[in-house]
This record gives structure tokens, sequence and C-alpha cells, in this order.
């Protein structure tokens, strides 16, 4: 049903659109696993019409993927008997479309093809298959919406969006679905009925990235912190391997994407592709624009470009809060702690200064991918923007430099310097906290000789304290309820 589809506005219009559209639409749906993909399409199309439904099978062999199209086609069509397995994908796709035509359906037809990187495997002979019943039939019919689906980004793009063959540009839409924001992630746990204020689902954010599968595993009546220990240190924890699973399930050299993930996760602020291809020992060419690509594209890492700079000297991050989480806590953590059931380990850890450091990069991070909340709360949403970050790196030894993580550069010829603090309790600006904030302002506009007016703005957990400092030299301030906003 469609009301159980949590969030995804942006992506229930388009499949509004396209149920309702008078020609034939081919939607590529792609986005990491667990991430909700089935469930989007499953939820919205189930019970419409003529739906069909097809999963492939990792790893499985052609007769037995041609296995379970007969016995999904068995089940949707003749009563849930297992009809005779076909022998090629040709013939599968042609009993499909016989079955279709024969009913001469009012209505829509849907037809979804779920993890098409398992189905279309080398040799298997499917891609050319769904070629010609695209091409042949499909596209000749005004009541088809059809759905290839799968979680391995770059071979969707490779093999489906820029299809070379008879799928060339007959893509009518792409999609592709990211981990929940912040908003998103506590309307999912409200709609499972569990009730935890704004920071609390920052924290369980911090670990989990909005993977709504992750977030699932949140227990009712428990903590941030008390969900975390269980899901990410404990013996049964369903966080504590799936780091290795996540990675070798979406790409088939894993090792190479995992390798450039642990150095960015090395790396809080950034690396280019020149300090990558160093600390990787990975060769430039074709071979890791494509790795790069691929974990852009999936969502586990992001580039920008620097204020003032060219594309050349994009910054690439990492930006998968699971990620850097496993990376930094559960990978190091004792195996006396993973291999028990749970003891307060991630209580005790929070009380770290590792812990205050790691989770005021994380709430920069996570500021940064919720900058247009953060556009809307300032008043700025409708004003044409580049958001990105800044650094100058100290010119001698009197020289301090300054880095800003988040600037958004307006077109009301205005910029705005984003400062980012996360704290249990109201933000206090010191003086010693003054002087790096001045600082920062007057090396920005020294260095860049921006004429634009600079603004300064705090962004919190809690807020910050008004004292005279904040009135010296902060504009505006916004508290982590400007994240949530939708």
């Amino acid at each position: 049903m469609k009301d159980d589809i949590i969030g995804r506005l942006e992506e229930k219009a388009v499949l509004e659109r396209i149920f309702k559209s008078k020609e034939p639409e081919l939607l590529a749906l792609y986005g990491r696993r667990r991430v909700g993909k089935t469930h989007l399409i499953r939820n919205f199309f189930e019970g419409h019409d003529t739906y069909f439904e097809l999963t492939g099978q990792r790893n499985a062999s052609l007769a037995d993927q041609l296995g379970n199209f007969a016995d999904a086609f068995g089940r949707r069509f003749v009563g849930r008997h297992r009809i005779e397995a076909p022998t090629t994908w040709s013939t599968a796709l042609r009993i499909l479309a016989t079955e279709i035509d024969e009913r001469r359906t009012q209505g829509k037809v849907i037809l979804f093809f779920d993890e098409l990187p398992w189905l279309a495997s080398r040799r298997s002979g499917f891609l050319s298959a769904l070629d010609y019943l695209w091409n042949a039939w499909a596209s000749k019919r005004r009541d088809i919406v059809f759905v290839v689906c799968g979680s391995a980004a770059s071979w969707m793009i490779d093999n489906i969006v820029h299809n070379t063959g008879g799928l060339h540009n007959r893509i009518t839409e792409l999609m592709r679905l990211l981990p929940f924001n912040l908003a998103q992630s506590a309307q999912y746990l409200e709609s499972r009925r569990i009730h935890l204020d704004h920071k609390q689902v920052l924290e369980l954010y911090m670990a989990t990235g909005g993977v709504p599968h992750y977030l699932r595993q949140v227990r009712k009546g428990r903590s941030a912190a008390q969900n975390i220990d269980r899901m990410c240190f404990s013996k049964d924890g369903v966080l504590v391997d799936e780091f290795h699973r996540l990675y070798a399930s979406l790409f088939t050299h894993s090792e190479v994407h995992e390798k450039v993930v642990r150095v960015l996760a090395s790396k809080r602020r950034g690396l280019t592709r020149n300090e990558l291809l160093e600390a990787t020992d990975l060769e430039s060419g074709g071979g890791v624009t494509k790795v790069l690509g691929a974990l852009t594209e999936s969502g586990f890492i992001s580039s920008h470009v620097p204020f003032g700079k060219k594309s050349k000297d994009a910054v690439y991050r990492l930006a998968d809060e699971y990620s850097m989480f496993y990376l930094t806590w559960i990978q190091n953590a004792p195996r006396s702690v993973l291999s028990a059931g749970e003891g307060g380990y991630w209580i005790q850890k929070q009380q770290s200064r590792s812990w205050a450091a790691w989770a005021g990069f994380t709430f920069e991070g996570i500021c940064q991918k919720h900058a247009m909340a953060i556009k809307r709360a300032l008043g700025i949403g409708g004003i044409a923007t580049t958001e990105s970050g800044w650094m100058a790196r100290p010119k001698s030894s009197a020289d301090k430099g300054a880095q800003i993580d988040l600037l958004i550069d307006r077109a009301d010829n205005c910029i705005t310097l984003c400062e980012m603090k996360f704290s249990d309790s109201d933000f206090v600006i010191s003086k010693s906290y003054a002087d790096i904030l001045r600082n920062k302002r007057d090396v920005f506009r020294a260095r860049t000789g921006t004429r634009k007016t600079v603004f300064i703005v705090m962004i919190t957990t809690h807020g910050t304290k008004e004292n005279v400092h904040y009135q010296q030299l902060i504009d505006q301030q916004l508290t982590l309820d400007a994240l949530f906003d939708t």
C-alpha cells in the first residue's frame, strides 16, 4: 500500500506519473542494499491490475534463475502451479508476453525485474532477451510500466542507462534511491511506534546512516545508545559483520572499493583524486574512475569542488555514516565484546574524548548532507546557491590558515559560513573560539578577495548562548531541529 511508504515524496510523484502515463514507461531504479528499493516498488504497485515480479538470485545458475521465473509465473498466473521451466530467457519472456496478451487487461501492466544484475549474468542472454521484449512488444503497448532494479549502481548505469544495444535511449525514468534523511528516519521510527527525540534519532543516524533496514532493527523503549550497543556490539548484532557483506554484494572487486573507503575514513577532511591515488597505490585511469563513480552513485562517498577551485581539485569524502562507524568503532572493538551479549560497551565509549571528536566530525558531515534543510531554515531556500567547503593552508608560522566545512555561496551577493558544533547542552562561544571564528572569516575574505557580504551561522544540537562573543560575530543560529525540516 502507498500509505506504507515513509517519506520518498519525490519518488512517489515519479511513480504516480508513470502509472498515469498514456505511453509505455521503462523505469531504471538503483541504490545500495537495504535502502528500500523493493519495498518502494512493491508497495506502490502491488495489487494494481496486472503485476508480475521476478527477483534475481545471487550466484545462481541460469537453470536456477529460469526455475525461479517458472515459480513466479505460476504463482501469479496459473493458480500457484509451477509451469515447466523454460530453457532460455527469450522463451521465458515470450511466455510472459503471451500470457499478458491473452489476458487483455484493461488496466496497467506492471513488470518488475528486481536485482537485475543477478538475472543478467554473463552468457545468460537476459539482456538481449530484455532488449527484444521491450522493442518488439512492450514499447508498442500504452499500458506497460516496466521496472528494472538493481543494487549495483555501476552495473545498472553501464548496462541499462548507457546501454549501447536495443535499450539505448529507451529509459523513460531514472531513479537513484538514497538512505533516509533525518526527517524520514524520524518518520519511519514513529511509524513503528518508536518515540525518540531529535538528538536520539541523530545518534542512531550517526551509526546507521538512515538505511531503512538498519533502522528496522531499532527496538521500542530503548535509548539510541542501547540500540546501538545491541546492533553493533553484541554477538547477534546485525551490523557487526555487515560491512564486508555490503561491499561484496555490490561490487565485483570489492576489495578495491573497500580500500578507497578505508583510506577516506582515515582522512576525514577528504582527499583529492591524486592524493587518493597516492594513499591507495591505485593507478590512474579508467579503472579508478569507475571505482570512484560506483562509490559515489551508491552514496558511499561524495565529492565537492572547494570554493574558488576547478573540477580537477574536487575533494572526495566518505559520506556513509555506517561505514565510518564500522571502521572507527566496530572493527576496533575487542573480540570479547563482539562475542558477548549486550554489555553496555557503547554507553561507556560515549564518555570518552574520542567519541566527542568523532561525534563532532560526524555531525558536520550530516549537516553537509542536509544543506537544503539548512537553507530553508535560514530563509534562503528559494535563492540559487552553491554549497562547498574551503581551506587555506598556513603560509608561515605566524599564519594560522583556516578551514570552512560548509560554505553557501548565494546568488544574492552574500556568502554564509556555517560553523557546526555537536554538544550535549547549549554551546558557549569562548574568547579563544571567538578568535578562531574571526580568523576564519578574515582569512576567507583576504585569500578569496570576495566582495560579497559574509555571514556566520552557528548550527548546534541545542543552540548557542548569546553572550558577548555571539553578539559580535554570529548573524544567525540554528539548532538540530532545523535538520529535521521536510
